[in-house]
């Protein structure tokens, strides 16, 4: 499981340097400010989660369900959140909103916070 969540997370965090980069210089052209500042909020979360995941890939023993559930809760998290915003951005920036996508990223968002709480669970019961 170690090796899974680093190798996961580098990918996660490789994609979101790719992201932000696709973002900045291609859909600068198209997208409003409004829209990029979207797109930029997914590539944020992104990062910030697959660091998290580096960090606990590093740290933990996974000797615990909490804390397999934590990693999957942060991965499930982070393409429901994510990936849904760049959908809603690109194809509203091409007048073809995917409009399903739109309660998907709060429910992405909810998969971010059981990770975050399996985290505290996982620190109180000495990971």
């Amino acid at each position: 499981m170690e090796q899974f969540t680093l190798i996961t997370a580098s990918i996660l965090g490789g994609l979101s340097v790719i992201f932000g980069a696709f973002g900045a210089h291609a859909l600068k052209k198209i997208l409003s400010e409004e829209q990029l500042k979207s797109f930029e909020t997914g590539v944020k979360y992104q990062m910030y989660h697959a660091i998290v995941l580096l960090i606990i890939g590093f740290n933990f023993n996974f000797e615990t369900t909490s804390e397999t559930y934590m990693v999957y809760s942060f991965i499930i998290g982070i393409l429901l959140f994510s990936f849904s915003i760049y959908g809603l951005v690109i194809s509203s920036a091409k007048n073809r909103k995917l409009k399903f996508l739109g309660p998907i990223t709060p429910l992405g968002g909810l998969f971010l916070i059981i990770g975050w709480g399996l985290l505290i669970v996982s620190i109180k019961t000495g990971f």
